[in-house]
């Protein structure tokens, strides 16, 4: 792929979001980025009053309903959600504005509970039953996806991993640890 500059507007204000974690911004400058196996990214965003964010949940539905709970529930859809569209709320944004785009959901392991088909399910499911308009996102597939979202404009970003790059989906946990790139000069490789 063609390198892209550190200088361009595409990545002015990078921020990772890893399992379990969620990000609201209103800073138009910030790009959300996470890389997705069978866990599902949920994008909103209220175009009126400029603010959106981004979760990513491992697993389908309710840490309580699964004996969970404590530090382990955000891992969980309905967790997720709930916080994210919370915290959406406090920044301004009105519920009844509010647009969706989900990503990831992918099926990475012929044989085994298709895991990725269950997140991509409950993902849109709780979104209908909140009322929140899906416009856009890609779900299950094969692949492993990195998603970039800008949460002001609503605009996503989707590069498709190929088959042959587990390792990244194996790293997901470490992305916490990866920085923006310096200004001057740097180029990211996607």
């Amino acid at each position: 792929m063609t390198p892209v500059a550190a200088a361009s507007p595409d990545y002015a204000r990078r921020i990772n979001i890893v399992q379990g974690e969620h990000r609201v911004e209103h800073d138009p400058e910030a790009v959300l980025c996470t890389i997705l196996g069978s866990c599902v990214a949920a994008c909103l965003w209220d175009p009126g009053a400029s603010v959106g964010g981004m979760n990513h949940f491992l697993l389908p539905g309710d840490a309580h309903a699964q004996a969970g709970g404590g530090g382990a529930a955000m891992r969980y859809g309905a967790y997720a959600m709930e916080l994210l569209i919370n915290d959406l709320l406090r920044h301004g944004a009105r519920r009844d504005r509010l647009k969706a785009k989900l990503f990831g959901g992918a099926c990475l392991m012929k044989g085994l509970t298709d895991i990725g088909r269950l997140n991509a399910d409950f993902a849109e499911r709780f979104l209908a039953a909140e009322g929140i308009e899906i416009v856009g996102g890609s779900l299950r597939g094969e692949r492993g996806r990195r998603i970039q979202f800008w949460p002001v404009s609503g605009r996503a970003r989707q590069t498709l991993l190929a088959a042959d790059q587990p390792a990244l989906l194996r790293a997901e946990p470490d992305l916490r640890t990866l920085r923006a790139p310096p200004p001057s000069g740097a180029v990211e490789l996607f």
